[in-house]
């Protein structure tokens, strides 16, 4: 019955995806973060849905009346030198033929942010774009929230078998990164079901993240809680919901919880946190040796720990998606990785300084301080996850470049009806738009 339904679900959108282009993202998000066909038990287990919807959404965008135009900013800039650059080091990967297989999968994610990019054009696709995140991400939250309460956390929680997030450390690095969506959209709405229905799926991911056992997790989530209560709106209402987590979790989690959580302070007798380490190490001796180009994808194989390795008999994935930059694609690669987020957090910071400042822009203050938490809980989490390719972190870059664009677009529409703002409202590097709206990029049209 699941498979049925599924796909009936995603053959069903495929008219409406060459009808509007802009939906296939949202089909695409859905299928790529909720994995619905890996939920099921027959054929459609293994169908190729987010390759269908790629190539419906691919060729409704060439056909379409769509301007097909990418706000080039430092950080799409970034995003395609990355692309260009693992090229060079699948070149000269060591182990090329599974390179080449990883690249594939890797220039998919990139290619499928950047139609995200032409197509996400309005604030109202870029807010359907976000509940299709939190949606698709949130379910696994809810219902690890439920299964962590009614076990009392006895049991870890995982995300959909095969994906990037099937581990039960990265569905709670995921959880992490959509709770501060779940508050932007909890902020931007006016019904109260809605509302209380966000705030009860904030509290049962935080509890999911938790009832992962991940200990990376409880670090990003430490270290999100006081940035999250401080950029959101409404610290009121921040503060309780951090506080009802925080006891909720107390009080629920087993004492085998704790004493893992504590084993965080004695790594040095914890075997898989001296597999990381030595993991980390073998990266670092791969650029040393390979500056440049470093390993290449999928170069953490146990041939090369006897010879890069401090200990060869300990074999380790990365871990780390600092690592994993650096090891695949050298320094280079590692500098235009953090360059994005870099990037992206800057441009975040001068548009809420922006839309703070004009009463008509505040809702895209509150989207791109939640945006910063999540980079937060991304670039935290990740230190200890080999997720550096995952879509979710070029997704939220994505939303910040496009938000920057309809944000410099609304300041002039409002500086052209009240003959001019003050200097200050134009974020740095942003365009000077003259005369009419004529003017306007054409990439920046309504929603339909």
């Amino acid at each position: 019955m699941r498979d049925l339904l599924v796909t009936a679900v995603v053959f069903a959108s495929l008219p409406l995806i060459l009808w509007r282009p802009w939906t296939g993202i949202l089909m695409w998000s859905w299928i790529s973060y909720m994995n619905p066909h890996k939920l099921c038990w027959g054929f459609a287990y293994s169908m190729p849905f987010a390759l269908i919807i790629a190539l419906t959404t691919l060729v409704a965008l060439v056909f379409s009346r769509e301007p097909k135009k990418i706000p080039w900013t430092a950080e799409t800039v970034c995003m395609l030198l990355f692309l260009g650059w693992m090229v060079v080091t699948t070149t000269f990967a060591f182990y090329p033929e599974l390179a080449w297989t990883q690249f594939e999968k890797v220039a998919k994610i990139l290619l499928m942010t950047f139609v995200t990019l032409i197509l996400i054009n309005s604030r109202e696709r870029l807010n359907a774009f976000i509940w299709s995140i939190v949606l698709s991400i949130g379910f696994f939250g809810v219902k690890g929230g439920f299964f962590t309460l009614a076990t009392m956390g006895v049991h870890r929680v995982y995300g959909p078998p095969t994906s990037f997030i099937s581990g039960n450390n990265e569905i709670a690095l995921a959880l992490i990164m959509i709770i501060p969506l779940m508050r932007y959209l909890q902020l931007n709405t006016k019904k109260a079901i809605v509302y209380f229905g966000l705030a009860l799926a904030m509290l049962l991911s935080a509890v999911a993240a938790i009832g992962s056992q991940s200990r990376g997790a409880l670090l990003a989530i430490v270290a999100m809680a006081f940035f999250f209560w401080l950029k959101s709106r409404g610290k009121a209402m921040t503060g309780i919901l951090i506080a009802v987590a925080a006891v909720v979790i107390a009080a629920v989690m087993p004492e085998s919880w704790y004493e893992r959580m504590e084993s965080i302070k004695d790594y040095e007798q914890d075997g898989s946190a001296l597999g990381r380490i030595n993991a980390w190490k073998f990266a670092w001796n791969v650029a040393l040796s390979r500056p440049l180009v470093g390993g290449g994808f999928e170069m953490f194989q146990s041939e090369l720990f006897y010879i890069y390795a401090p200990n060869p008999d300990r074999v380790h994935d990365v871990h780390s998606i600092y690592f994993q930059a650096l090891g695949h694609h050298g320094f280079i690669g590692l500098a235009l990785f953090v360059l994005i987020g870099l990037f992206a957090w800057r441009s975040a910071s001068q548009v809420a300084k922006t839309a703070q400042s004009v009463k008509e822009l505040k809702p895209f203050a509150d989207m791109v301080l939640m945006l910063q938490v999540s980079l937060l809980g991304y670039a935290t989490g990740g230190a200890f996850l080999g997720l550096g390719y995952f879509d979710l972190f070029y997704h939220l870059v994505a939303c910040v470049v496009i938000v920057k664009v309809l944000v410099n677009h609304q300041v002039t529409d409002l500086a052209e009806r009240s003959d001019g703002l003050p200097a200050p409202l134009r974020p740095s590097g942003a365009p000077h738009l003259r005369g009419s709206s004529r003017a306007r990029p054409d990439h920046l049209t309504a929603a339909e």
